[in-house]
């Protein structure tokens, strides 16, 4: 903090500044040495598991070289292994997730926040804070028994309507073809998508709740006041100042969904080729495939999984990194445009 005093300097008026320290309380300055260990803890936790991983994945490294990162099979034991088919599948089964729960978080968030009545929010509030708790092989269970079994149907419209793109693309199924054709859709990058969705709304749905809540109550009196309607309110204060926490609860959500692994292990059939094609049979990640691989690998094969899971490790470690920085920027405020 400056304060100007008035001083006379060379015959002209001018202001000096004076530094004002502030003293910390005994108390302030345990909770910022806990708060600094804490860091510095979770940094060097970090920094060994990173290096454990690189220790461990060094030797297929060494062996495969740059082609770990463009092979597309995975035979470490007799022949060439790479990440470039399973890497394809983590991203594609984490997009299909994030385009189709955040749409649901906003839509969960905003009516929580801005339309439920009183008397039934903080029961929605717990709610969806409780299915963040739902263990990962329910969602497996569910989404392989059931889930899967009663989309076969929309997928399929998808592909009669769409499949000019090739994103949705089937191959060996057409538009008038009448064979049994549900098990060209079971297992695929569609439906773990969707499971893995609804695993990761209820995180982003209470961040953005969160900031949804806190948005000024003078601007959205103001935004009234100008003969703005609820929604009008919500479109010109609530959500741009919400908006940190939108792209943070959606990177977080993100990240969750590169690493999920018993939920898509329960759903997919596992192939070691790209597959663009989300709503045809078949897709893998590299979650799923260090566990069905790391039980009856050789030591070699472990080292090449390690490589697989310190890829993963660092795709998830920057995508986290850059959702901390955002959700913790939108809590200090954001400017509305009332």
């Amino acid at each position: 903090m400056r304060i100007g005093v008035p001083s006379v300097s060379e015959g002209r008026v001018g202001v000096v500044p004076r530094r004002l320290t502030a003293r910390l309380s005994p108390s302030d300055r345990i909770f910022r040495a806990v708060a600094r260990a804490g860091g510095a803890v979770v940094l060097v936790l970090l920094g060994l598991v990173g290096t454990f991983l690189t220790f461990r994945a060094a030797q297929a490294l060494h062996k495969a070289g740059w082609s770990f990162l463009t092979t597309q099979a995975w035979n470490p034991n007799g022949g060439g292994f790479g990440i470039a088919a399973v890497m394809i599948g983590t991203i594609l089964i984490a997009f299909v997730a994030v385009v189709i729960a955040v749409p649901l978080a906003v839509a969960g968030a905003l009516f929580i926040s801005e339309y439920a009545p009183r008397s039934i929010q903080r029961f929605l509030i717990t709610v969806v804070d409780l299915m963040a708790a739902v263990p990962s092989v329910v969602f497996g269970l569910w989404g392989a028994f059931l889930v899967q079994w009663h989309i076969v149907s929309l997928s399929r419209w998808i592909n009669d309507w769409f499949g000019w793109i090739p994103l949705f693309k089937v191959a060996g199924v057409t538009r008038d073809s009448t064979q049994p054709t549900a098990t060209f859709y079971t297992s695929s990058t569609f439906i773990a998508g969707v499971v893995v969705a609804l695993m990761i709304m209820p995180i982003a749905c209470s961040i953005m709740r969160e900031a949804f809540s806190q948005a000024p109550a003078g601007e959205r009196e103001g935004a009234y006041a100008l003969g703005a309607t609820r929604w009008g309110m919500i479109r010109a204060v609530v959500l741009p100042f919400g908006m940190g926490a939108m792209i943070g609860g959606t990177m977080l959500g993100l990240g969750r969904a590169l690493g999920e692994t018993i939920a898509v292990v329960m759903i997919i059939s596992p192939v070691f080729v790209i597959q663009p094609h989300i709503l045809q049979h078949g897709t893998s990640s590299i979650s799923s495939l260090i566990a069905l691989e790391y039980s009856e690998a050789t030591p070699f094969a472990v080292s090449a999984l390690m490589a697989a899971g310190l890829a993963l490790f660092g795709l998830t470690l920057v995508v986290n990194l850059i959702a901390a920085v955002i959700v913790s920027r939108s809590r200090s405020g954001a400017v509305s445009e009332a």
